[in-house]
């Protein structure tokens, strides 16, 4: 549960900026300026709540958020999201995709994402459009154009605005925005969707999807806030940042580990030895 108070009307800022950083803050500010009502794609992710907590700043009420719902999402990252707009104040609403029934998307081809944003936005349209027509937004931040990310396209073409990508805030930006204004959640770890456990190719399902989601939060039970378990066939492999590797294999009780891992089903368990890097499956094989 996140601690403080919410804030009303403008952010307090707790820290200066540098000039760039606080430029591209009064832009974001200005950005809003032209929508009478917006409907934010809502993760819960540092990006989508600072496009969501400026949102809410300028617009109050006219401002809704609104996060998809499915297998894919952990069930603690529903829960900060729920209360990360509890504590902004902001109108929050969940909506339940099915993305699980769309071939393009279970199969998991490389252009999975996009299959997901659609179905995802098919949603958020008409919620937009109940709440007054509001104009769509999302937390696509500058960085995201360089990376593969096929869901951006699906956003494009529903008419979705990205005001950190089209103000050029990329990631290290909106981490120093978030903390100037004292969103308690400044520093959250990323956290893609649990289909980004499984290589491309491997079929997706709604069972492997709790399974890998379960053998996460049972690790986060030990301490770890930034881990991944990444499933291929029946194998699991656990992935933590590179500086907690030593120290967890000092005081982890492998055997724990493994018995609870096979009592999920997996039939082996690994640890990465490169630690956890993000966008590691989009990796292409050198010819």
């Amino acid at each position: 549960m996140i601690k403080g108070t919410p804030h009303s009307l403008l952010f307090r800022q707790l820290e200066v900026l540098p000039e760039q950083q606080q430029e591209q803050l009064q832009l974001l500010r200005q950005f809003f300026a032209d929508f009478s009502r917006v409907c934010v794609a809502y993760s819960g992710g540092v990006d989508s709540a600072l496009v969501a907590a400026i949102a809410k700043e300028q617009l109050g009420s006219a401002a809704i958020a609104v996060t998809g719902v499915s297998p894919a999402l952990a069930p603690h990252l529903r829960d900060e999201a729920r209360d990360q707009a509890l504590w902004m104040d902001i109108r929050h609403q969940e909506c339940e995709t099915s993305e699980l029934e769309d071939l393009a998307y279970s199969s998991n081809p490389d252009n999975r994402c996009f299959a997901c944003k659609r179905e995802l936005h098919r949603h958020l349209k008409l919620i937009a459009q109940a709440a007054g027509d509001a104009q769509l937004v999302d937390g696509v931040n500058h960085d995201d154009l360089g990376d593969h990310r096929p869901g951006i396209d699906a956003g494009r073409q529903a008419g979705v605005r990205s005001p950190l990508a089209e103000l050029e805030i990329g990631k290290v930006a909106v981490r120093q925005i978030s903390r100037a204004l004292g969103l308690p959640w400044w520093n959250k770890p990323a956290q893609p969707c649990l289909a980004s456990r499984f290589p491309y190719g491997t079929s997706i399902s709604a069972a492997k999807l709790r399974q890998v989601g379960i053998a996460e939060a049972w690790l986060r039970t030990d301490g770890l806030s930034d881990v991944r378990v990444r499933s291929d066939g029946l194998a699991a492999r656990i992935e933590l940042p590179p500086d907690q590797l030593k120290q967890w294999l000092l005081e982890v009780d492998l055997d724990a580990v493994v018995d609870h891992f096979l009592s999920l089903g997996f039939t082996s368990v690994s640890l990465d030895l490169e630690g956890l890097v993000s966008g590691k499956l989009n990796r292409r094989p050198e010819a």
